[in-house]
């Protein structure tokens, strides 16, 4: 599956210059792989999974996140566990040029916002959710209950 983002929703150089980006799926395989390094990285930094969670690869992350685990009961995840997992995801974006669509350089995304959604859109096209919008759910769903 393949899904197209123009950066338009946020300020900076990119939206002025309305980018496009494909964003294309991982094979299942990668995806799944992916998943299971990215559950590992979070049980190892001390966030507990179900069975059915650390054993569910992409469906277990979805899970997680679904639930609202993201809250870490200490450890914390290291740059050096984390920055492949990262770098894979934005592998799966190339810049959409006008009249070509190619690999990204790190001159196609000038605004770190930009990353973070471009990261999210990966994530979405991989689970069916943006973790940006699970974690604004239940920082909602957190204040509603506070109140």
């Amino acid at each position: 599956m393949r899904r197209f983002v123009t950066v338009s929703a946020t300020e900076g150089r990119d939206a002025e210059a309305k980018k496009k980006y494909l964003i294309t799926e991982m094979s299942a395989v990668k995806a799944e792989k992916w998943a299971i390094r990215v559950l590992i990285a979070l049980v190892n930094s001390g966030l507990d999974l179900t069975d059915e969670e650390a054993g569910g690869g992409m469906a277990g992350l979805s899970a997680v996140v679904n639930r609202g685990a993201f809250k870490f009961s200490g450890g914390g995840l290291s740059f050096a566990e984390i920055e492949p997992l990262l770098d894979e995801m934005l592998s799966c974006v190339q810049i959409a040029e006008p009249k070509i669509t190619r690999s990204l350089t790190e001159d196609d995304i000038e605004e770190v916002a930009t990353v973070l959604l471009l990261r999210s859109e990966v994530l979405k096209l991989h689970t069916g959710f943006s973790l940006a919008e699970r974690i604004s759910e239940f920082a909602a769903r957190r204040k509603s209950l506070d109140s």
